[in-house]
């Protein structure tokens, strides 16, 4: 599969109304990597004004066995969340994805469109599975199809996604020139993928080499948004650094993966470059350092723990907004899948 295409718009998309997608899995609680690599990014988009259709995937979330009520929870979560980090439900369209059908009935035919092949080479897959590929379901070997399903099915153009997203984008990317070629219309756009920032790709504080996770046994190695002042300023004071200091150029984090994560943390907090971090640092100890990032983390994320715990005293709340979003979700979705059934010759006389 080739590279995606790093602009705004691709030619074979010009036809098609500028729309951004993308989602978060809900499959426990949201950390400091979901902030900044995801939801700080959602509100950026929804502040310049393109139309923004974001998502909390349950159905992906299943494809390994979920609690229920945990579900749920995590669902309702993501969505206090969202809005505590900026996401207008008036401004952006914000439900979950199991309360619109055109998602699944899209990633059936995709199921068809898609080979063998291409999910095989899905290299989430392979991690996920590991050794146990023959005991895993069907959807976790599905999974890709499913979200090309989600961007796909509301014509999305731009989807921003983290580095580890890439390889699902791409294939989304073929999916949509292959319906196209097969059915001979300009019917999917071929969508761009939206990667930028100082910290796209968030890692863990115990281990600069291994991505920032909510499944990580150890609590210390993230940065809950749940979490309080205290807390925050602990796991950061504890977060593996080196014992040098911090050098005067980006070029100089090469080799350091826990100083390259810490510096670009604080860069994506404070909305500036690594380069304009180096500039004020530069020749810190991370005894300096830490401090300066721990009370940067706290005036950022302290205000969206506060209104996340307030949102979620209210479900019946969250419940309402997420179904008002599943409703305009839909009206966007639905004529677009049913047009979807016309060109593959499917007869739809009772709608």
């Amino acid at each position: 599969m080739s590279e995606p295409v790093q602009t705004p718009l691709t030619a074979q998309n010009a036809a098609f109304k500028p729309r951004i997608f993308s989602g978060i899995q809900p499959s426990g609680g949201l950390t400091l990597g979901n902030y900044l690599g995801a939801l700080k990014r959602f509100v950026e988009k929804q502040d310049e004004g393109i139309e923004t259709i974001y998502c909390l995937v349950d159905m992906h979330a299943i494809t390994v066995w979920q609690d229920p009520a945990k579900l749920r929870h995590a669902t309702r979560e993501g969505a206090a969340g969202f809005i505590a980090a900026g996401i207008d439900p008036a401004r952006s369209v914000l439900f979950n994805q199991s309360q619109v059908t055109a998602h699944v009935e899209l990633a059936w035919i995709f199921n068809c469109v898609a080979r063998m092949g291409w999910m095989s080479r899905m290299t989430q897959f392979k991690d996920k599975a590991g050794k146990n590929s023959e005991n895993v379901s069907l959807g976790l070997f599905a999974y890709p199809a499913l979200m090309a399903a989600d961007i796909l099915a509301y014509h999305a153009t731009m989807v921003p996604v983290g580095e580890d997203q890439k390889q699902h984008l791409e294939l989304t990317r073929d999916i949509a020139i292959k319906f196209n070629n097969d059915y001979g219309v300009n019917y999917f756009p071929v969508v761009d993928p939206l990667i930028e920032g100082a910290a796209t790709r968030v890692m863990s504080l115990r281990d600069g080499t291994k991505k920032m996770s909510k499944s990580d046994p150890s609590d210390q190695s993230r940065i809950n948004l749940t979490d309080d002042a205290d807390m925050i300023a602990s796991k950061i004071r504890k977060a593996k650094t080196d014992s040098e200091p911090l050098p005067d150029s980006a070029d100089g984090l090469k080799d350091r993966p826990e100083a390259r994560n810490l510096v670009n943390i604080y860069a994506a907090l404070a909305n500036q470059s690594v380069e304009q971090v180096m500039a004020e640092y530069a020749g810190a100890q991370f005894g300096t350092f830490k401090p300066a990032l721990a009370d940067l983390a706290v005036s950022k994320l302290g205000p969206i723990t506060t209104e996340m715990n307030r949102l979620m005293k209210d479900p019946a709340e969250i419940d309402r907004i997420l179904g008002e979003g599943a409703d305009r979700a839909e009206a966007i979705a639905r004529p677009i899948v049913d047009k979807v059934y016309d060109i593959t010759g499917m007869i739809r006389s009772r709608r």
